[in-house]
């Protein structure tokens, strides 16, 4: 009989929007969580302030310290303030400004993390995959190598490979040790190329995750993403994610069966994104478990339904 976690120790990696969502709803679940966000990002506010000050990219951060606040306060609006109005503060977020002046006052970015958790009142921890300032690379279908989140993004060719300068980087020890203890690791929700991969190529996080005795979890994104994974299925995420590895960590995929309506899908024809095809037998013979399972929120977009996507997950780990 497998034992019963009152407590589970869960792990998420990732980063942007989707990293947000699945923490919002676990963290009803428990307050034992670590997330490791990824931190190439080099646009917007975070890449400005990253570019003039040479500290780590906060936005994401900042995302997963409000997702995991212990209640809706005046706070977490604070932090997610942004500046509008033609003033040099337009288009700053107030808690990356914030989590930038607590880095200086404390020394690190790490402290700096640490009081703003105080602050939120946070269930669990937020980590940067590492302290060190990398750069995301990729090589291109035409064989370009192209320096830069943002640069990889725009760039109107398939990404063909990830790399991060250096590619020697260290990740934070408590890092490791979240992955060596937890009962369950999710991969995602996010952006496969910008948000998912980069943790991964951090040095050490994917033997880690190869040793956990964890129950490890990759969240499919429910659409497409324009200039990422054009045409992609469930199963060609995974793939991915292979090849960049060098193999294969994950226990089950998760995707969606929910309907998403027409009127969503007619908002995501300027972007050119279509629903990630599922195709069971591909993903079986890659070795993957699947869960579908309705994940799709209420609102206008094709989001995850933070609510439905910890509920998915947990109910594998009490089976």
């Amino acid at each position: 009989m497998k034992k019963e976690i009152s407590e589970p120790k869960i792990v998420v990696i990732g980063g942007g929007t989707g990293l947000a969502v699945l923490l919002r709803g676990l963290k009803k679940y428990t307050s034992d969580l670590t997330a490791i966000v990824t931190v190439s990002d080099d646009g917007g506010s975070s890449g400005q302030l990253r570019n003039e000050l040479g500290v780590l990219p906060p936005g994401d951060i900042r995302n997963c310290l409000v997702a995991l606040a212990e209640t809706e306060t005046i706070m977490d609006k604070v932090f997610q303030h942004r500046f509008t109005g033609e003033s040099s503060l337009k288009g700053h977020n107030l808690g990356n400004l914030l989590l930038v002046a607590l880095a200086e006052i404390t020394g690190d970015f790490t402290s700096a993390i640490r009081e703003v958790s105080r602050v939120l009142a946070v269930r669990g921890r937020v980590i940067p995959a590492t302290l060190e300032q990398v750069v995301l690379g990729a090589v291109m279908s035409d064989g370009q190598t192209i320096y830069g989140e943002t640069s990889v993004r725009e760039y109107k060719r398939k990404i063909e490979k990830l790399f991060l300068v250096p590619n020697d980087c260290n990740p934070l020890p408590e890092t490791l040790s979240a992955i060596e203890e937890a009962d369950a690791i999710v991969i995602g929700p996010g952006s496969l190329y910008t948000s998912i991969i980069p943790n991964l190529l951090v040095k050490g996080i994917k033997e880690g995750i190869a040793d956990s005795k964890a129950t490890t979890f990759y969240v499919s994104n429910i659409m497409t993403e324009l200039g990422e994974t054009d045409g992609f299925t469930a199963a060609d995420h995974l793939r991915v994610i292979q090849e960049h590895i060098g193999g294969q960590i994950v226990d089950y995929i998760i995707v969606n069966s929910g309907n998403i309506g027409k009127l969503r899908l007619n908002r995501y024809e300027k972007e050119q994104a279509i629903p990630v095809v599922i195709n069971n037998e591909d993903i079986l013979s890659l070795g993957v478990n699947i869960i579908e399972a309705d994940l799709v929120s209420e609102n206008d977009l094709a989001w995850h339904d933070s609510g439905k996507l910890a509920a998915a997950i947990v109910k594998v780990m009490g089976d």
